[in-house]
């Protein structure tokens, strides 16, 4: 039922409250349901490598769609940054990549739109749609080049009107399209999330019409507020101390060394901090991470751990989370500051960050958290003319592998886990789409580790070029196996080859190839790692 305060406002029971919190999550997810269905490129449709989100006047996450996790604390920072150095009119939409500027890396393309209803004097809510596009230009077709500084990634775009009391900006619109590879499909993504939009606006209004404008912004107002009290039970679930892990990336793409990601998680009654002091400074390649992406590891580890201790998910994944304080070091890996590569931050040390969290809390709570998963996403980029067409075309994709085995069950084989939520993209639609054949694609059996639960496999994906193409990998765990947990065995190092005339050489993780027809590109993904001893 409803009630009103003291104050005259609007007030919300829990019925009430989960009503709205089930409808706006239901928006989110038609929004990216418009989105996947409009784009014109698999990475979008197929592989469904998008967000939605929904943030009140204030800016904070009421609603976000269960769609890309490396997102949940990226997104509120976009809509902050656009609406920091623009004033939104109705109407207008705001587009931004610049990780340094509210973005993450430079493919994925945020828009920002305000949502009016009659009686107001501004935006009550604000919509965004986030989509990662196949190319963005820059050094390689792809965008995700073994750079070395952002300058080489691609079209680096601050918050710009797209469209403006709605009209489209032709200027900015050719500026953007003349400046990639693929400027077809751009467009048509783009008009994909200008669709997601709409549908969010129109929702939003629809809602604020039937239930009334105060009561939608009360419900806002009162999920954030649950939110957090979610997060401090969380939290308190937590036995007190303080827990310390470190885990390595492979190298940086330059410098053939390791690049260590330090953390120490402090668990005091309701309160958390997460501190990454002694994690290394920037490196010279590319997996340079910003804090965008740090907050979104650390949002997605609370949101698992709230699933596993509360049974129930947190809203908006979790909120503005003030019981948490996160220590990213500017200048480190994890909070890189320009003009550092940044195209493998979002993607692999994402992944690296989940990793350490997990670990620190594996300890707290040793019958809960799982073994590590394969820990790369396994970025495939190749781009070239399409002899067929005589057009360029780009072409994106990542390569599940090994989830993790767990306190109560296996883990699955060949999926994508924790920060990418992303789809295989099917052998039919790659082979339409661009000049390739796949030869073969299998799990890979064993490479799972052992244990009471053991890991999943990774997959084997060989991709043979059917014209001369540039190809770029960016994956790890290479070197440092994904870890188990309670005694279980570590999962196996992934493997990257080339076939040229019959003979295979074996490649780095992070690798630049200038292919030939007839070559073979061999992705072969990492296991998970086993959870307890076979024995206990």
């Amino acid at each position: 039922m409803q009630s009103v305060q003291p104050d005259g406002s609007a007030r919300l029971d829990a019925i009430r409250l989960e009503v709205y919190r089930s409808l706006l999550l239901a928006i989110a997810e038609e929004m990216g349901a418009a989105l996947r269905r409009s784009a014109y490129s698999p990475n979008i449709k197929e592989r469904r490598d998008y967000s939605c989100a929904i943030c009140d006047a204030q800016t904070r996450p009421v609603a976000l769609g269960d769609h890309m996790p490396v997102h949940l604390g990226a997104i509120p920072q976009s809509v902050e940054a656009a609406l920091a150095d623009i004033s939104l009119e109705e109407g207008d939409v705001v587009v931004l990549n610049d990780p340094y500027h509210g973005g993450t890396h430079l493919p994925d393309l945020t828009a920002v739109r305000g949502v009016w209803v009659e009686e107001s004097g501004g935006p009550i809510a604000y919509v965004a749609s986030r989509a990662h596009h196949a190319d963005i230009g820059g050094l390689a077709p792809g965008s995700m080049p073994l750079s070395r500084e952002i300058y080489q990634e691609g079209l680096r775009i601050p918050p710009v009107f797209l469209v403006r009391r709605g009209a489209i900006q032709t200027d900015v619109w050719r500026l953007l399209l003349t400046n990639v590879r693929t400027p077809v499909e751009r467009e048509g993504d783009l008009h994909a999330q200008l669709a997601a939009l709409d549908v969010g606006v129109r929702r939003l209004q629809e809602l604020a019409a039937r239930g009334g404008t105060e009561m939608l912004t009360a419900a806002f107002a009162a999920l954030a507020d649950y939110a957090d009290r979610l997060v401090r039970a969380v939290i308190e679930r937590i036995p007190d101390g303080e827990y310390a892990a470190e885990d390595f990336m492979d190298d940086d793409g330059v410098v053939d060394e390791p690049v260590p990601i330090a953390v120490t998680v402090t668990v005091r009654g309701e309160k958390m901090r997460v501190d990454f002091s002694g994690t290394a400074t920037q490196v010279a390649g590319n997996i340079n991470a910003v804090a965008a992406i740090t907050e979104s590891a650390v949002r997605y580890v609370l949101r698992c751990v709230a699933e596993a201790t509360l049974g129930t998910p947190l809203p908006a994944g979790g909120g503005a989370m003030p019981a948490v304080t996160i220590v990213a070091p500017p200048g480190t890996v994890v909070n890189a500051r320009p003009p550092a590569a940044v195209a493998a931050g979002n993607v692999e040390t994402s992944q690296r960050i989940v990793d350490v969290v997990f670990r620190t809390l594996g300890q707290a709570l040793p019958d809960l958290i799982p073994a590590c998963s394969s820990g790369t996403m396994n970025n495939f980029t190749v781009g070239g003319v399409d002899p067929r067409t005589g057009r360029s075309f780009a072409y994106y994709e990542t390569v599940g592998g090994g989830m993790g085995g767990g306190p109560e069950r296996h883990g699955l084989s060949g999926v994508h886990t924790h920060m990418t939520n992303s789809l295989n993209t099917p052998i039919e639609a790659l082979e339409h789409e661009i000049p390739v054949r796949v030869r073969h694609y299998s799990l890979r059996r064993g490479s799972g580790g052992a244990g009471l639960q053991r890991g999943g496999d990774g997959l084997r994906r060989d991709i043979e070029l059917l014209t001369s193409a540039s190809v770029n990998l960016l994956a790890e765990r290479r070197r440092y196996p994904p870890c188990g947990a309670q005694g279980g065995a570590p999962g196996s190092c992934g493997e990257s080859w080339l076939n040229r005339d019959g003979s295979w050489t074996q490649l780095t993780g992070k690798s630049a190839i200038e292919a030939r027809p007839g070559d073979i590109i061999s992705i072969r993904t990492p296991g998970g790692g086993g959870w307890g001893s076979v024995g206990s």
